[in-house]
């Protein structure tokens, strides 16, 4: 009865995951939970007062399918202001999120056969989303070892005359790296010469340590530009993951009119509240966000301190995002806790049985020798897990 796209396609683990969490603590299993993928924030208090404001009002009707045009004209400023891309507003489609927003997007410029290049580890959707487009995922691995950067020999061998669009998500979902600024060109520059559409996942944008700074690979030339969809979102920077709010943007119109025809026979509107929530997202102050990012990076150090110490692990210190990818390679093939050591899966059942944390093992992302650790739950929290997992591997 099911069709095969949905066959082709896996639940998401770090959904799984955060659920299974969940359900232990429901029992009384007191879990630490080092899966979630959102701010342990709550949402500011002037967007949470402009969505109650809004209900008030009665702003509860139907909005235009691309999304409300005062939004989508914000959404454009914020483009001009913050990542020096010139868009209008109806250069720009409003979305039930990110995730949304991504979907939408190759259901509108995939068609079956056509294959997407995504650099792995890579964020869980993206694999299952072109599948459920009925094209094919094809896999650039990034490796550890060069700083999670681009192999372009390894690129350039996964590209074929099928090659539809590249991937990019900097910073990266689940390392925390970030492209360098060269990386970003040379990527640019081979999907214009191969006439390859770009779409870059910048959700993570605001989120950055060590004096880093975000580049949006769209800026780097008018070429880039009209060859790239940005893909943003609400969700990560201002806390308002159940808000559901994302957003694209690209100069070729024919995407954008596909996008929102897609909605418009899917979900509608994005909500109205969280459209006007979102709208007064845009115009807090940036202390919001980089009080939250002192508070990240405060974790982010402690994190990487303490799994420094852990014998058999590795990792490249993550620069954006919230999260920690390590490396267990020292551990394959070893007993802990009487079980042996083979996957990531293994090991991820291994953690949440025996020390009650709950991880999302690596194979979700492309990389069965690593795990994801969110540091977007408190300081408490994160002692009292790692305190757990090193006394499970000592």
């Amino acid at each position: 009865m099911l069709a095969d796209r949905v066959r082709k396609v896996q639940p998401s683990l770090t959904m799984a995951v955060d659920a299974k969490a969940k359900q232990m603590k429901k029992e009384g299993i007191d879990v630490i939970g080092f899966g979630a993928g959102e701010p342990d924030f709550n949402t500011p208090d002037n967007i949470k007062e402009a969505g109650i404001k809004a209900i008030k009002e009665n702003m509860t009707r139907y909005m235009p399918a691309a999304g409300s045009l005062e939004l989508r004209a914000a959404v454009a400023e914020k483009f001009k202001r913050e990542n020096g891309l010139e868009y209008k507003a109806e250069n720009t489609v409003i979305s039930v999120g990110a995730k949304h927003s991504l979907y939408v997007l190759f259901q509108a410029v995939l068609n079956p056969g056509d294959e997407v290049i995504i650099f792995s580890p890579y964020w869980v959707s993206y694999v299952e989303m072109v599948r459920l487009a009925d094209a094919i995922p094809v896999i650039s691995a990034l490796d550890e070892s060069r700083g999670f950067d681009v192999d372009f020999d390894d690129l350039k061998s996964k590209i074929t005359s099928k090659t539809k669009a590249i991937v990019v998500n900097s910073p990266s979902n689940p390392t925390g790296a970030i492209f360098p600024d060269e990386t970003l060109k040379k990527i640019a520059g081979l999907a214009l010469e191969k006439n390859i559409l770009i779409v870059s996942d910048e959700i993570y944008e605001k989120i950055l340590y060590n004096g880093k700074t975000h580049t949006s690979i769209a800026a780097l030339s008018p070429d880039a530009k009209k060859n790239t969809v940005v893909i943003n979102g609400a969700s990560k920077s201002y806390a308002m993951t159940g808000w559901r709010i994302g957003y694209a943007a690209a100069d070729n119109m024919d995407i954008i009119k596909a996008m929102s025809k897609i909605q418009s026979h899917s979900t509608s509107n994005p909500t109205s509240i969280a459209q006007i929530a979102a709208l007064e997202s845009l115009k807090t102050p940036d202390k919001v966000v980089k009080d939250m990012v002192v508070e990240f990076d405060r974790r982010r150090k402690y994190m990487m301190e303490r799994v420094k110490a852990f014998e058999g692990f590795s990792f490249v210190e993550p620069e954006g995002a919230f999260y920690l990818f390590p490396g267990f390679k020292g551990l394959i093939g070893k007993d802990v806790a009487g079980k042996n050591i083979k996957d990531s899966l293994g090991f991820a059942d291994l953690i949440l049985e025996k020390a009650n944390v709950a991880v999302v093992p690596g194979i979700a992302f492309g990389s069965d020798e690593s795990f994801r650790l969110s540091y977007a739950t408190s300081m408490k929290n994160i002692e009292e897990g790692l305190n757990r997992i090193e006394k499970l591997i000592t």
